[in-house]
């Protein structure tokens, strides 16, 4: 049963044998290094920064679920750099 389950990841067409895998697999260092400045002081947070995460988490979150095949990788990272982006944000502006 697992190795059936392997074998279909690794033959989808968003699967590790694909960018469409490899990207959105290395752009969750972008949401672990924002997770990683919960505990920097708020004004050492960048705006421009902050929105720029969000806005992207947001805009790559719903390409994803509109894109053939359904990019739940990337759909997921996205989920998530909208949120902490969001987070920092409001960090920022109390």
């Amino acid at each position: 049963m697992a190795s059936s389950k392997l074998q279909a990841l690794w033959n989808h067409p968003a699967g590790p044998k694909t960018i469409h895998f490899w990207a959105p697999t290395f752009k969750w260092g972008i949401s672990i290094a924002n997770v990683a400045d919960f505990t920097k002081p708020p004004e050492k947070l960048s705006y421009p920064q902050q929105i720029a995460v969000t806005c992207t988490g947001v805009i790559w979150s719903r390409y994803s679920t509109v894109i053939t095949p359904k990019n739940w990788n990337l759909f997921s990272v996205n989920i998530v750099m909208a949120g902490t982006g969001l987070y920092q944000l409001a960090r920022k502006l109390q």
